[in-house]
């Protein structure tokens, strides 16, 4: 029985057996009136359309997981878009925004382990075990501790109550790898940390994993598009594909599930780094054709990110939605780049580069930043750009490490003593750097308040 259904009727069993003949008659009035009171000083439209939503939701949720298709079908995963959602923010709950004029990605790391990290690893129950480097084994907790200080200015504290309302009947999603994912675990997680949820729920329906927050009639959702286009490598469960075959100028099958959504974030890189090629089909994957090109990695980033500019500009709503696109996540393989010789990749690192004035080059192809870059620049519909590129290449002891899962499995004992073959470098522990992520996408969401 769904989720919904049992709640529903065990709020139908608790009415049922509730007699008020067993009651005297004064605790009965004195119910009534306080029912009435509640109701009336309460916004009693936006209450029923939260009741009435809440139904709408159940029902696409289940028809969903009933199509072939399913996640065709998500684009009604909520009910009507209300446009009447309000920001509530109490005298407790005012935010200080930065000026427009402060580049809020220019600053430093600064440890503070009073306001950091934002929640608890053992708090939120969502994350998995690839991000959970304490449970899993990790000895050390500084990573979580540093916070990210503006140079001209300071982000604004995260406050999941006032985010919450700005999602308020709206739908939240991350398209793109697992460094995206990564960051919609973490965007769950800073949501939990302040506001409890009674009901939550969690679907994964093909490509798209779906977390609801119902008092808020609103979701958090992340799609597997690992280069935003068409590809091979498609399949959110089988994609450790050797050979990854892409088709630049194909998107409508990912962009359909991408429509009606009200704040959408963008990420594709680290399954570009595999060579200096790329295989682009020649032809389409549903017509049976195997021959590909080979291209040059930056011609063929261009291409799709030109594909997928212009899928925004003729298939979304700049009144409605917000587009955020994600720079590269760094990823840490030399210890080198930071002049540790005795390291072995990000194996064993506690502490972030704090000397921000050394050039740094840890391997980004700072090519498809620049790409990325112009591309969004050159958009008439508005595209944050979100450079999160330089802060975080100098996390390098942020990442997962030997205390993640490889093919759905923790490492054993044997894979840990080799981190020169098992540590992971790409990903990254929760609570940490996500969070900071998240933290930027919190201040541009709040600023368009």
């Amino acid at each position: 029985m769904p989720l919904f259904s049992k709640l529903f009727n065990m709020k139908q069993n608790f009415t049922n057996g509730f007699k008020f003949n067993n009651f005297p008659i004064c605790i009965v009035v004195s119910s009534l009136f306080l029912f009435w009171f509640f109701m009336y000083s309460e916004d009693i439209k936006s209450i029923a359309q939260f009741q009435f939503s809440n139904h709408k939701i159940q029902e696409n949720l289940e028809n969903s997981s009933n199509k072939s298709n399913g996640v065709q079908e998500n684009s009604k995963i909520l009910g009507e878009h209300s446009k009447s959602s309000s920001i509530l923010i109490n005298s407790e709950e005012k935010i200080e925004l930065p000026p427009e004029s402060c580049d809020i990605f220019k600053g430093q790391w600064v440890y503070d382990n009073v306001t950091h990290p934002i929640y608890k690893e053992q708090e939120c129950k969502f994350l998995t075990e690839q991000v959970t480097c304490l449970k899993n084994g990790r000895k050390d907790s500084l990573y979580q501790n540093w916070r990210w200080q503006p140079r001209d200015c300071s982000l604004p504290k995260f406050r999941p109550r006032l985010l919450l309302e700005k999602l308020r009947n709206k739908r939240l999603m991350f398209v793109g790898d697992s460094l995206n994912r990564n960051q919609w675990e973490s965007m769950i997680c800073l949501l939990q940390s302040g506001v409890p949820f009674s009901w939550k729920k969690y679907k994964k329906i093909g490509h798209l994993s779906v977390f609801m927050i119902e008092e808020y009639n609103a979701t958090v959702e992340f799609y597997w598009a690992p280069y935003i286009v068409e590809s091979n490598s498609d399949d959110p469960k089988m994609h450790s594909i050797l050979t990854r075959i892409i088709m630049p100028e194909s998107i409508e099958k990912h962009g359909n599930n991408w429509k009606n959504v009200d704040y959408l974030i963008f990420n594709t890189y680290g399954w570009w780094m595999n060579g200096g090629t790329m295989k682009v089909l020649r032809g389409s994957f549903d017509e049976g054709c195997t021959e590909y090109d080979e291209v040059e990695r930056t011609i063929a980033y261009r291409r799709v990110l030109t594909t997928w500019s212009q899928w925004v500009e003729n298939n979304l709503d700049p009144n409605r939605t917000l587009v955020f696109f994600m720079s590269m996540s760094p990823m840490h393989i030399r210890s080198m780049d930071w002049n540790n010789p005795n390291g072995i990749k990000c194996a064993k690192e506690t502490t972030p580069i704090l000397n921000i004035s050394m050039p740094l080059n840890v391997g980004t192809d700072k090519r498809l930043f620049a790409i990325a870059s112009n591309v969004t620049k050159s958009m008439k519909f508005h595209v944050y750009f979100m450079n999160i590129t330089s802060i975080s290449e100098y996390r390098k002891a942020a990442h997962t490490s030997l205390y993640t899962t490889r093919q759905g499995k923790l490492l054993t004992p044997a894979q840990q003593a080799d981190p020169a073959m098992y540590a992971d470098c790409i990903h990254w522990c929760l609570p940490g750097l996500p969070d900071t992520w998240n933290e930027f996408l919190y201040t541009r969401i709040m600023s368009r308040s």
